[in-house]
């Protein structure tokens, strides 16, 4: 690893003037710099920040950025108006990670895959234009949306792909961003934040919504998705008047499908129409040689959730 300095930040202010690389729980950031993916000359503390707080203002979930995954998991708050942000977060990493990671921190993992992690080989990611050997390579957990021919790596957080189905906020520094608009597919900047520029809160619009997340993995724990999906529903009755689908595991972003929500939207929750949404959620998909079961899984999945939303009263 490359040496570095460390300083702690007393303030949003000094943090954000520091030009350095911003650490909490340091759970993604610190096994990147270990492995030679990243190098940084100053990595700034700030978990001394007033940054933690869960709690309702007016129409609106605010949570801090240095909350903890595990005490958001468990706030009865989140628990009972957004199951699908707690089922998320418990279905995320370990309980060891939960306890350690900042909500802020998880949203900005690097969107990776294996060829990422292996600085011998080629990756666009950390050398921009030495190519994507994922392309023709090994591809099972790589990404039928979204990607390109520069790189198919997937989004690895559980918590975005739930936000995502909330309609949720990044409040930084300096702005206030829809998360529909946070995440980008460039193989190198992949979200929109700038230079300096620090993550203070997550903001979560109080609706009536019922929520749900399915998460399909390798092994039960400590696992990234394979596929995952996401789903905010306004029911009245069998009718959706409004729907949110998001999927994980399939895209360099946090996925979002209005052709399914669009599928949904207007009409009764019944097996035909669930299945008239999984398949439009598929429109598009361009599987590569190993990953083609995702487009089949994803269906699966969705009908899966939404069956199970449908028997919630």
């Amino acid at each position: 690893m490359k040496d570095f300095a460390y300083t702690r930040a007393r303030s949003v202010a000094e943090a954000v003037s520091s030009q350095g690389k911003f650490v909490s729980g340091g759970t993604d950031l610190l096994n990147l710099m270990k492995d030679g993916v990243e190098s940084h000359d100053l990595i700034v503390d700030i978990n001394g920040l007033p940054l933690r707080g869960i709690a309702v203002s007016g129409p609106v979930l605010s949570i801090g950025a240095l909350a903890r995954m595990s005490d958001v998991a468990s706030h009865p708050l989140v628990r009972q108006s957004f199951p699908v942000l707690s089922e998320a977060l418990l279905d995320s990493a370990s309980p060891q990670i939960r306890n350690m990671a900042a909500v802020g921190g998880n949203l900005l993992q690097r969107t990776r895959c294996g060829y990422f992690r292996d600085i011998a080989s080629p990756c666009n990611k950390r050398v921009p234009g030495s190519g994507c050997p994922a392309l023709d390579g090994e591809n099972r957990g790589h990404a039928i949306f979204g990607g390109g021919d520069q790189c198919i790596a997937v989004h690895p957080s559980d918590l975005a792909v739930s936000l995502l189905a909330l309609d949720a906020s990044v409040r930084t520094s300096k702005r206030v961003v829809r998360l529909d608009d946070f995440y980008l597919t460039d193989p190198v900047r992949e979200t929109v934040l700038e230079p300096g520029e620090l993550i203070t809160a997550i903001e979560v619009p109080v609706g009536r919504f019922t929520s749900r997340y399915l998460k399909l993995r390798d092994r039960a724990t400590f696992e990234f998705a394979v596929v995952s999906v996401a789903a905010a529903l306004d029911l009245r009755g069998r009718r959706v008047c409004d729907a949110r689908l998001t999927f994980g595991g399939v895209a360099p972003r946090p996925w979002r499908s209005t052709a399914a929500e669009d599928a949904l939207r207007g009409k009764d929750l019944s097996a035909a129409t669930i299945a008239a949404a999984a398949s439009a959620a598929v429109r598009g998909a361009v599987p590569r040689q190993h990953n083609g079961f995702k487009v089949e899984l994803v269906q699966r999945a969705i009908k899966a959730l939404l069956t199970d939303l449908g028997s919630v009263r």
